[in-house]
């Protein structure tokens, strides 16, 4: 991030548009990592991103794609908005006299741009995850019928499965909140910090390095399409990097399973499992989906944020009314 001072409603403000902007685009493949990092060995219903894809088009319709974007769109606002925020904030005050931060002091801006941004991306993810798993379950349920039906020999005069509804995200709030109070909407916090924290701490001061890198002058942005690439960059290494911690806070926060599925206690159980029954590679599960889709997320991210369109937004309020 510059070190430039900007007001802080045009920090959040930059930080939502960009958020917007960035969900809108990349939403259909993170619905696919979400199904692929929660799908078990057992009854496996997608070999790949495209594959997933595909059948969920199939059987949810085009529409199916963005099951759980409602709830991204409303909170990735004031997510993006605290994370770009933050860590800007806390580079300004770690700064000594306006001199270059040490990597040190960038990567703790960056581990408190991601504590401070799980205050809405727990609650955000969990519901989120939800909504974009229930048709890989649903889908899993009418499989096991069919097979069911097949291997009777009175299948043929079987009654069809009845049709599951699926909750919408008010009520899946309502009834955690109900159950559980605040704290059902903050399952998997733990799992959130640990994936968040370590990814702003490699992403923001490799982001701000190789942005650097196409400043002619320090007093002078660099090029629109050199903050993109720095982002996209920056945003698919710090991914790939915690696809792990994802995976886990993924299973963590799925409140429904599939036919023979694993329930999970806490982190280390999780961990434990998934490593004794899928292998090591199971926590790379949905890496390359959680690349493709942090990387333009983020690309687009800096962009706004360093285009400053919020700030020229503001500038023309006052001209607007007088």
């Amino acid at each position: 991030m510059a070190d430039k001072q900007i007001s802080l409603p045009a920090k959040l403000i930059n930080g939502g548009i960009a958020g917007l902007i960035g969900v809108t685009c990349v939403f259909p493949i993170d619905l696919a990592k979400t199904r692929l990092q929660n799908q078990q060995n057992g009854q496996r219903m997608y070999t790949s991103m495209s594959d997933c894809l595909i059948k969920t088009i199939r059987s949810e319709g085009y529409f199916g794609m963005y099951r759980g974007a409602a709830v991204n769109l409303t909170l990735v606002t004031p997510e993006k908005a605290i994370k770009l925020a933050a860590n800007d904030f806390f580079r300004h005050h770690l700064s000594k006299d306006g001199k270059k931060l040490t990597l040190l002091r960038e990567m703790l801006a960056g581990c408190g741009a991601g504590t401070c941004q799980v205050i809405v991306t727990t609650p955000m993810e969990m519901l989120k995850i939800q909504l974009q798993d229930a048709g890989r379950i649903a889908a899993q349920k009418k499989l096991m019928a069919a097979q069911a039906q097949l291997s009777s020999s009175s299948g043929a005069g079987a009654a069809e499965p009845a049709v599951e509804r699926r909750p919408t995200a008010t009520q899946i709030t309502r009834e955690l909140l109900r159950s559980k109070g605040i704290a059902g909407l903050y399952k998997g916090l733990g799992a959130t910090l640990l994936r968040d924290v370590p990814f702003s701490i490699v992403y923001f001061p490799l982001f701000a390095n190789l942005n650097k890198l196409g400043q002619k002058d320090p007093s002078v942005k660099a090029p629109f399409y050199v903050s993109f690439l720095s982002g996209c960059v920056a945003g698919s290494t710090a991914a790939v990097a915690v696809n792990p911690c994802d995976v886990i806070k993924t299973r963590l926060q799925s409140l429904q399973r599939g036919v023979n599925e694993d329930t999970y206690s806490g982190i280390l159980d999780c961990t434990k499992k998934i490593w004794q029954k899928e292998g090591p590679m199971a926590f790379l599960k949905g890496a390359y989906c959680r690349a493709l889709v942090i990387a333009p997320l983020f690309g687009i991210a800096q962009v706004v944020y360093f285009l400053g369109i919020a700030e020229f937004l503001l500038d023309m309020l006052p001209k607007h009314r007088a």
